[in-house]
């Protein structure tokens, strides 16, 4: 989503570097740049105004021109500006109470029910029983589209009765959460195309009665300035305490993340990045500040490899490169749990210092990652544990099997070949290091 954004301010900030010596006009013609840079992202003009003065107070002093680097102040400045500007720090849950309860509001198409699902799961990961509330009794097949999601995610879903009004759903949910011990309460409220009385009405009355820990709003953040619109219409009328912003990887510009929080006053918590379901991450402002200005993000790049790689199969397959038996069914295995971490996409974006332009059309693609794992897949054991009796009757009947052609599995194994060859090199090279370790080797093999 910030992909323009990076680019403009990694050209600006390029040019600043240019400078020896920086001086107010220089300072002052970046500061342009930067403020048209965000305009044209979307940002609140109010926002950026203030964002920019900010900036100035501190890039204009003498402290700055007479540092031996004085670009790279200008840089930390500006980046430590966007952090503020987004939140200073995460902001977690209120998860105190049995149950706590979470009510999520927001428009209709905002990916409120998705939210939820991906809420829940998330959640259960931290060791918490969360109970699925369909309380929109309004939308065709909206109690079916989120009790579907849970029996595909194994989280429970209360059965609401459409008949019902949703703050008798509610009382009811939160009634079965304390006698079946569930300890979160997440509730998917009913939306509208637009904000208007008889939905706020609605959503205040069950608010007044059941009393959330939690008023999530979820806004969609490819609707730019109308998601802080929108936001501030349901801040005013119910208080929400956070903000989660649903597809953040879509192509929109990004405005909305940069100026929800500075207009309502409340954080962003949670950011959706993907149709998965685990594709939620926390929000963190500094992170984010990072990945907008070409950073990278290193930290979040770790949580993800050590969510997605299980420590035991790692070391395994450190064993078995070692001795050479890394097999096509080890591969396929790894291209699993890479795939796992979310889009290659994202994962290149937060490698620091890397030319993700450049990288653009090296890296695979989701569809090729895809097709070589159909591809071993549609192997029988034996040739995937032996890949050298894949002789031309083999090849076509896995390239029939996969949906390929028999190219594409000479190209794969023709790959795998190299791999193998590399690390052989990588073992003499290494013998008797330890530094294996899963990711570090499918690397190796993605230059597909």
């Amino acid at each position: 989503m910030f992909e323009s954004l990076t680019e403009q301010l990694n050209l600006i900030f390029k040019n600043l570097r240019g400078h020896g010596k920086l001086s107010d006009e220089n300072i002052k013609e970046a500061l342009r740049q930067v403020k048209i840079a965000l305009l044209e992202s979307d940002v609140n003009f109010k926002v950026v105004k203030d964002f920019i003065e900010s900036i100035k107070k501190e890039a204009v002093g003498q402290e700055v021109k007479q540092s031996l680097t004085p670009a790279q102040q200008v840089i930390k400045i500006v980046h430590g500006e966007l952090v503020n500007l987004m939140g200073d720090r995460s902001s977690g849950l209120n998860l105190s109470g049995s149950p706590s309860v979470i009510m999520l509001v927001g428009l209709q198409g905002s990916g409120k029910t998705t939210t939820a699902g991906k809420l829940a799961r998330h959640l259960r990961e931290l060791n918490r029983k969360p109970l699925l509330v369909p309380a929109d009794v309004y939308r065709p097949a909206a109690i079916w589209q989120l009790q579907k999601l849970g029996n595909d995610l194994g989280i429970d879903v209360f059965e609401s009765n459409p008949e019902k009004k949703p703050l008798m759903i509610c009382r009811e949910s939160i009634a079965k959460a304390r006698s079946d011990s569930y300890n979160v309460v997440i509730i998917d409220t009913a939306g509208r195309l637009q904000t208007n009385v008889e939905l706020m009405n609605e959503l205040k009355e069950i608010k007044d009665n059941i009393h959330p820990r939690e008023t999530i709003l979820v806004a969609d953040a490819m609707t730019g300035q109308d998601a802080v619109n929108i936001a501030s219409n349901f801040n005013k009328e119910l208080d929400i305490t956070g903000i989660i912003l649903s597809k953040l990887d879509g192509d929109a510009r990004g405005g909305a993340a940069l100026s929800i929080r500075a207009v309502t006053g409340k954080p962003i918590k949670y950011v959706g990045i993907g149709e998965k379901p685990d594709a939620l991450e926390v929000f963190h402002p500094d992170r984010m500040a990072s990945r907008i200005m070409g950073m990278g993000d290193i930290l979040t790049l770790i949580e993800k490899t050590e969510s997605a790689f299980d420590e035991k199969k790692a070391l395994e397959m450190e064993r078995k490169i070692r001795k050479n038996a890394f097999t096509l069914e080890d591969f396929r295995d790894q291209l699993v749990q890479v795939r796992k971490m979310g889009s290659l996409e994202q994962i290149v974006k937060m490698i620091p210092g890397l030319d993700t332009k450049a990288l653009k059309n090296t890296q695979p693609s989701e569809k090729e990652l895809i097709k070589i794992e159909a591809i071993i897949n549609s192997m029988t054991k034996k040739e995937r544990q032996n890949h050298s009796i894949i002789n031309g009757s083999r090849r076509r009947r896995i390239a029939k099997g996969s949906g390929t052609k028999v190219e594409d599995i000479n190209r794969l194994l023709k790959q795998y070949g190299h791999a193998l060859k590399l690390m052989k090199k990588l073992n003499k090279g290494f013998k008797g290091a330890r530094g294996f370790k899963g990711m570090g080797n499918i690397s190796n093999l993605f230059n597909v």
